[in-house]
């Protein structure tokens, strides 16, 4: 198979699909690169709001979050990739244990996908050695909802996270920028929320300050990960819920999570069977520890100090 004039011969997309589901890939769209200018303006009206707390490099100005070719200037093509992340375990309720959000219960997500993501560039370099691609994970400035709901993987819910059909809400999204062009999806799903309102309704902060709108300052998530305060504002520490890192109350009670499925990643299995921490543990936690135990888990990201604050005021303290 060849290159003419940097357009893929007819059939190439669907082998890219097929490599992807080979790899363990639950769904992959391909669209065309370029500016989302509709994403952009919702971006930067939340952006306005001040919804995005502290966390300012959301709104560095040499990033422009809706272009992938500001990550790569050549991309011609995007390919949108969902990857399930769901395993079928609870948080205990017997002991005084902080729960853990259920992305953070097995390897670090960002590990996991950039291989399977070198693993699918490295299959596709052997199937057409002209091409380039640039990986992305979660950290490159891309808006990845909005290109998977572009490349038809779903639609974005009122908790504003991704909805498949599928398997639900559970998945972790990347992307693979191409410099060549593609056959291209061309089939939205709709939004399937219709009326429902279970995801505002159950989030104790009333984060979800309407549909489709989070503000992260009132976030358990945003809160006990990325807030770097000694304390957690009272309206947070007075609504934890149980979390010590992270918070899933609104894809917990989301219908579309009925169609959940195990995922076959193994490495998203609970790390040393652990879905939540005894407190006790976290406050009596030295340096060295956290180190070990932490090592290639995306639960490093609030650092020892978040998680000792964070249990201190499921303490009640």
């Amino acid at each position: 198979m060849r290159i003419w004039d940097n357009i893929f011969v007819q059939g190439s997309s669907a082998q890219i699909k097929t490599i992807a589901a080979e790899l363990g890939f639950a769904k992959c769209g391909i669209v065309p690169a370029h500016r989302l200018n509709t994403g952009a303006e919702r971006l930067r009206e939340w952006l306005n709001r001040g919804y995005h707390g502290e966390m300012g490099w959301m709104d560095r100005p040499e990033h422009d979050r809706a272009d992938p070719r500001t990550v790569m200037p050549q991309a011609r093509s995007v390919i949108v990739l969902a990857t399930n992340y769901f395993t079928p375990h609870v948080h205990p309720d017997d002991a005084p244990a902080g729960k853990i959000s259920r992305y953070a219960w097995g390897d670090d997500y960002h590990d996991v996908l950039r291989e399977k993501m070198r693993l699918l560039l490295g299959r596709m370099k052997g199937e057409w050695p002209e091409i380039n691609g640039r990986i992305c994970v979660d950290t490159a400035p891309i808006m990845e909802k909005e290109w998977a709901v572009g490349a038809g993987l779903g639609w974005i819910g009122k908790h504003s996270n991704l909805i498949t059909k599928d398997v639900g809400s559970w998945v972790f999204l990347s992307e693979l920028l191409l410099d060549v062009e593609l056959e291209y999806d061309e089939k939205i799903v709709e939004d399937h929320c219709g009326t429902c309102t279970a995801c505002l309704d159950s989030c104790p902060t009333s984060a979800i300050v309407e549909p489709y709108v989070v503000d992260a300052r009132k976030c358990i998530s945003y809160a006990t990960i990325e807030l770097r305060d000694e304390r957690l504002p009272d309206k947070i520490s007075e609504n934890l819920n149980g979390w010590l890192y992270g918070c899933d109350i609104c894809q917990e009670v989301c219908p579309w999570n009925r169609f959940e499925k195990p995922t076959e990643e193994a490495r998203f299995e609970p790390r040393q069977g652990e879905t939540s921490l005894p407190l006790d543990r976290i406050d009596t936690m030295e340096h060295a520890e956290y180190v070990e135990r932490f090592r290639g888990s995306a639960m490093k990201r609030t650092k020892l100090g978040g998680l000792k604050r964070n249990a201190r005021h499921l303490r009640g303290g």
